[in-house]
C-alpha cells in the first residue's frame, strides 16, 4: 500500500530579527544593546501612542515599549543578520532571539451555496447580550470603511503596514470583522454578526496581499492591548512542524494581556487533510500557551477537515471550537457579501461569544473570562484534540447567568 507524504508549508523570513530580552532588562538598556549592533540610532514604538511613525519601517532597529520586544530590521544583509544574532544569544540579558517571518491571512475555501448558521450554532441568536460597552479588536487586513453594514458603528482603526491605510484590499478582514461583531444586512433582513453592538477596532497588520510581517503583528497585539480591547481576534498565522514549540514573544503578549485584561483568540490553521489521515498541529501564534486556539466544526458539529489539531503540547492543544464552514459574512464592495470556510471564520465567532460574556459581567476579563469560555462551552462528539472543549456558547437569554 502506498504511503500519502505530506509536506507542510514552508515559512518565508523577512530578513530581520525579532529579540525577546529578559523581563528585567529596562527599556535604555535595550536600545543601548540593539543600537550597539546596528550602529543606528533605534525607534521606540509606544503602543498607546498609536501608529508606528513613517520613518520606522527604514530604522535599523525598533524596540517595542513595554513588552521587551525589539526588532533588527531587513536593512542589513543575510549574513550580517546571523551575526546580529549570533551576538544577541551571547548576552545573558537576552531570552531569545530568532529570524522574523511572514505571517498569512488563513487560507480560506469559498462556497457561497450557504449562508451563515454559525449565529444560531454558538447561542448568540438566543442570548439577551449584543457585546455592547465591549471593545473587540480584529487584526487582520484592515476593513471596508465604505461597507453600509458598519456606517453606524464605532470603529477605531489603525494601519501597521507600510504604505497601506485602513482599507481593506484583500477582503479577509472585512469577513472576520463581520462574523466577530458585523450584526445585520443593512436592509437589517439577515444577521451575520455575534456581538453587533461591541466596539470595533481594527488594527491592519497584514498587507492587501494577505499576508504581513511579524513586526507589524505584534506592535499591532500591543495596540490593542494598549487600547483596552477586553477581546482581540486574530484569524493569520504560519505553519509550524510536529515538534515545533510556541515563539515566545506572542506567550509574552498573550500573558500581558490576561494580566491585563484582555483575551488573545487565534485560529488554530488550515493544514490538515483529514479525510486523507493527515492532522497538521496548530500553527503560531495560536500555538502560544496564552493565546486561546479555536478549531472549526461544520454545521452537523463535526471537525472540519482542514481544521489543525492538538498535536503538539505546551500551548499547541486546541481550546475550542467554532463554526466555521459555509459562513456567510460582510466583505468589501462591490460584492457585500460572501461565504467562506476556514478556522479564519471560526475564530471570530469565539471572539463575539467572548464579547458576549464579558458583557454579562464586568468580573470576565483575561484568564477569568478565557475560564468561563472554556467552561461554558457545548461538548460535540469529537475528540479534544480536535475540538478542545467543545462548540463556544453565549450567555443564554434568562437573566443572571452562572
Amino acid at each position: 500500500m502506498s504511503k500519502t507524504t505530506f509536506e507542510m508549508q514552508p515559512t518565508h523570513e523577512t530578513g530581520g530579527s525579532i529579540v525577546l530580552f529578559k523581563p528585567d532588562v529596562d527599556l535604555s538598556t535595550q536600545q543601548s544593546i540593539l543600537a550597539s549592533l546596528s550602529g543606528a540610532d533605534v525607534q521606540t514604538f509606544a503602543s498607546r501612542a498609536g501608529r508606528l511613525p513613517e520613518s520606522a519601517d527604514e530604522a535599523p532597529a525598533i524596540v517595542l515599549e513595554n513588552v521587551n520586544i525589539g526588532f533588527i530590521s531587513a536593512q542589513v544583509g543575510a549574513a550580517q543578520s546571523e551575526s546580529i544574532r549570533a551576538n544577541l544569544m551571547d548576552d545573558d540579558r537576552v531570552l531569545s532571539v530568532r529570524p522574523e517571518l511572514y505571517l498569512f491571512a488563513l487560507k480560506t475555501i469559498q462556497d457561497d451555496d450557504q449562508k451563515t448558521w454559525g449565529v444560531d450554532a454558538v447561542g448568540a441568536w438566543a442570548s439577551r447580550y449584543t457585546g455592547a460597552g465591549i471593545k473587540v479588536a480584529v487584526l487582520d487586513t484592515g476593513l471596508d470603511l465604505q461597507h453600509p453594514d458598519f456606517a453606524d458603528r464605532t470603529i477605531v482603526s489603525e494601519s501597521f503596514v507600510t504604505g497601506e491605510d485602513v482599507q481593506d484590499g484583500q477582503g479577509h478582514g472585512t469577513h472576520c470583522a463581520g462574523t466577530a461583531v458585523g450584526g445585520r444586512t443593512s436592509d437589517r433582513d439577515f444577521r451575520y454578526g455575534v456581538a453587533s453592538d461591541a466596539d470595533l477596532y481594527v488594527g491592519k497588520v497584514l498587507a492587501n496581499s494577505g499576508s504581513g510581517r511579524e513586526r507589524d503583528v505584534l506592535i499591532g497585539m500591543a495596540w490593542a492591548i494598549e487600547q483596552g480591547c477586553e477581546v482581540i481576534s486574530m484569524s493569520l498565522g504560519s505553519d509550524v512542524r510536529e515538534g515545533d514549540t510556541y515563539s515566545p514573544e506572542y506567550e509574552a503578549l498573550g500573558r500581558q494581556a490576561l494580566d491585563r485584561g484582555s483575551l488573545i483568540i487565534a485560529a488554530a490553521g488550515n493544514s490538515s487533510s483529514r479525510r486523507l489521515g493527515f492532522v497538521a498541529p496548530v500553527g503560531s501564534p495560536a500555538n502560544a500557551p496564552s493565546i486561546m486556539a479555536v478549531a472549526a466544526v461544520d454545521e452537523a458539529l463535526s471537525v472540519a477537515d482542514f481544521s489543525s489539531g492538538g498535536i503538539n503540547p505546551d500551548g499547541g492543544e486546541v481550546n475550542v471550537a467554532g463554526p466555521g464552514v459555509d459562513v456567510f459574512s460582510s466583505v468589501p464592495a462591490p460584492r457585500l457579501y460572501r461565504s467562506l470556510s476556514g478556522t479564519s471564520m471560526a475564530c471570530p465567532h469565539v471572539a463575539g461569544v467572548a464579547a458576549h460574556w464579558a458583557e454579562s459581567d464586568q468580573n470576565l476579563r483575561g484568564q477569568a473570562l478565557w475560564d468561563k469560555i472554556i467552561e461554558t462551552a457545548a461538548p460535540v462528539s469529537e475528540d479534544a484534540r480536535d475540538v478542545g472543549a467543545g462548540l463556544v456558547q453565549s450567555p443564554p437569554a434568562a437573566a443572571g447567568v452562572a
